[in-house]
């Protein structure tokens, strides 16, 4: 789609099969690149919300959060007068990570969704799914060997599920959430979303089977907010990453993060940022290094 600003942008995706039998999705064809990619880590209290924008501007949202609050952090980070999203990911149907999903519709255009499709019988699903529909937003499955094109060279990889999650039985959802690697250059960010121990084990098994360093990140999203069933110190030595970041909602009565999932990154030596101590936290990346600019 041609407008006549200098921004351009594809609202629909452009599905190209490659070799491998991956998938890549073009969101963006042409801006004026800044070279820096963002990266932030919304403060929505207890749940997830991932603003990402790339050098080219395209403009991505994981997760939305418990509520409205997304949209006060999300008019912080994004570009001033700004009133489109170029896609929006629910890495999951839990209330805490997609039910802000509605505000965000009701307020930004949307050009995709993307979800790994599943169903959960819940008011809030059935809102959002019923706008995407009425919207005319198409929606797409996330599933592993999938890549977003984000432009400029930053891409957001699909590293799970690999496999149909649609059937998951009630609270099974963290099972089959959303996991992805946000890549730039050579600074990356591991996003973990709700995943549960076993499907760490899970992604470091398929990593060790392919001989592949996939999971190597300078970033860690820590999953489940700090939960005592994610961030196993295996996994942790997988990533090694530079930075742990961990969205939480301050005296949250789960007890997130746990004391186990800290001293988990303390012995490897990872410092923590957190969103109930430091707000939204925004990070940029030339694609040698990332720093924080939040």
């Amino acid at each position: 789609m041609t407008t006549p600003s200098r921004r351009v942008i594809l609202l629909g995706l452009i599905v190209v099969l490659v070799a491998a039998g991956a998938v890549i999705w073009s969101l963006v064809l042409a801006a004026t690149p800044r070279g820096v990619l963002t990266f932030a880590v919304l403060d929505i209290g207890q749940g997830d919300a991932l603003y990402i924008e790339s050098p080219t501007g395209a403009r991505v949202l994981l997760d939305a959060g418990p509520d409205s609050s997304v949209l006060r952090e999300l008019s912080k980070v994004m570009p001033p007068f700004a009133h489109s999203l170029d896609m929006i990911i629910e890495s999951h149907p839990d209330s805490d990570h997609m039910a802000g999903f509605v505000d965000v519709l009701a307020r930004y255009r949307v050009g995709a969704y993307l979800t790994p499709g599943i169903i959960k019988d819940s008011t809030t699903a059935y809102a959002l799914e019923r706008t995407i529909a009425d919207d005319h937003i198409p929606r797409y499955l996330a599933r592993r060997g999938e890549v977003v094109d984000l432009g400029g060279g930053a891409q957001l990889k699909i590293l799970f599920p690999d496999h149909d999650v649609t059937g998951l039985g009630r609270g099974d959802d963290n099972m089959g959430a959303v996991v992805a690697q946000l890549v730039y250059g050579d600074t990356s960010v591991m996003l973990t979303s709700d995943m549960p121990q076993e499907i760490e084990q899970h992604l470091m098994a398929l990593e060790h089977g392919d001989g592949s360093d996939e999971l190597d990140s300078t970033i860690l999203k820590v999953g489940h907010h700090g939960s005592r069933n994610s961030t196993s110190a295996a996994f942790v030595a997988a990533v090694r990453p530079l930075l742990a970041a961990i969205s939480v909602g301050a005296n949250n009565r789960y007890g997130h993060p746990s004391s186990e999932a800290l001293r988990v990154l303390a012995a490897a030596g990872v410092p923590v940022e957190r969103t109930d101590e430091g707000g939204t936290l925004i990070y940029e990346s030339d694609g040698a290094h990332f720093w924080r600019i939040k």
